[in-house]
């Protein structure tokens, strides 16, 4: 039966409705059952702090738990390995930090693809990192220092938590784009390195500002920027590397949050959404504050370019360095 012109569009209308509406109607409903957030690293440090931070509010407010399983070990690639086999439909988050772009350049193999298997939510957290050194070394600024290592090459080392680091690839870049004769000494931790710093054994040293700032207070070490474009709050003081006359060599680390690709798209809305919100209360932002972190909140599509100029940056450093991963 031929309907008339009217009844056709009408009922056309309606279908072409009904997957709005079916989208609609899971974006409302979710979640309704507990939702699994990996992180790739183990329990205590920054990540996991900031994850379960955000766990618990996306919890309270969502009305279902949002719970933390750490999955360690390779550099942060088991874990992101395992999120993007899971299955794209809200239930599974990773939160990891931005060893995510580094990884594929650094190691022979990774069990994911960045740009492929995963789907941007937010860029959530800056993660500052800075250039420190030993009250002993007579430099009080970044040109001092370099003009130093300059001087006398081979004598000054740095420190790093490891090979691929985030803060052995900021050595790297200094020494790389510099052209500076400086000795990269790999410790098994943050720790250890800071501890090598304090003691002079490794006079140089680029950590997390959230792990530096009592040794600087405490006068233990010596902070001469944050490697960063924007100062952070917890040393407002101190300049930023470009203010201190070296604006190619910022490389702020971040924590960002990804789903599996394919994830409905308004579940990542509704995520990104909560978790800006989550980042832009004052008790969060104190405590973040404490931590050394800067929260951000980005867009998806900010997060995901954000990571195309990152992967880029840093294959070059690793390139250039010669540095690979075992």
């Amino acid at each position: 039966m031929r309907l008339p012109r009217r009844q056709f569009l009408y009922r056309a209308a309606g279908a072409a409705a009904l997957p709005l509406l079916s989208t609609a109607a899971r974006a409302q409903s979710y979640p309704t059952r507990p939702v699994r957030v990996i992180v790739p690293f183990s329990p205590g440090g920054p990540t996991d702090v900031c994850a379960r931070l955000i766990a618990q509010r996306l919890s309270e407010r969502l009305g279902q738990q949002f719970y933390i399983e750490n999955v360690a070990g390779a550099g942060g690639n088991i874990g992101t390995g395992q999120a993007a086999r899971a299955a794209a439909d809200g239930y599974t988050i990773l939160i990891t930090v931005n060893s995510y772009v580094i990884n594929p350049t650094l190691y022979a193999k990774v069990p994911y693809r960045v740009l492929q298997d995963f789907d941007s939510v937010t860029l959530a957290i800056g993660f500052p990192s800075a250039m420190l050194v030993n009250p002993s070394v007579p430099a009080t600024t970044v040109r001092e220092l370099v003009a130093l290592i300059k001087q006398s090459p081979s004598k000054y080392s740095f420190a790093s938590p490891g090979f691929g680091t985030p803060s052995h690839l900021l050595g790297e870049q200094f020494r790389v784009v510099l052209g500076l004769d400086l000795v990269h000494v790999p410790y098994g931790g943050s720790g250890p390195a800071m501890m090598s710093a304090v003691a002079g054994d490794t006079p140089i040293a680029f950590a997390a500002l959230s792990a530096a700032v009592p040794q600087i207070q405490d006068g233990k070490l010596r902070a001469l920027a944050v490697m960063s474009k924007n100062r952070s709050p917890a040393l407002p003081d101190l300049p930023t590397i470009g203010e201190a006359g070296y604006p190619e060599l910022d490389g702020d680390a971040w924590i960002g949050a990804l789903v599996p690709a394919g994830t409905p798209k308004e579940i990542i809305t509704l995520l990104q959404r909560e978790i800006v919100t989550i980042l832009a209360l004052p008790d969060t932002k104190e405590r973040l504050s404490t931590l050394g972190l800067d929260p951000v909140g980005s867009t998806p599509e900010e997060f995901t370019t954000q990571m195309k100029l990152e992967m880029e940056k840093w294959a070059k450093v690793i390139e250039a360095a010669k540095i690979k991963a075992e």
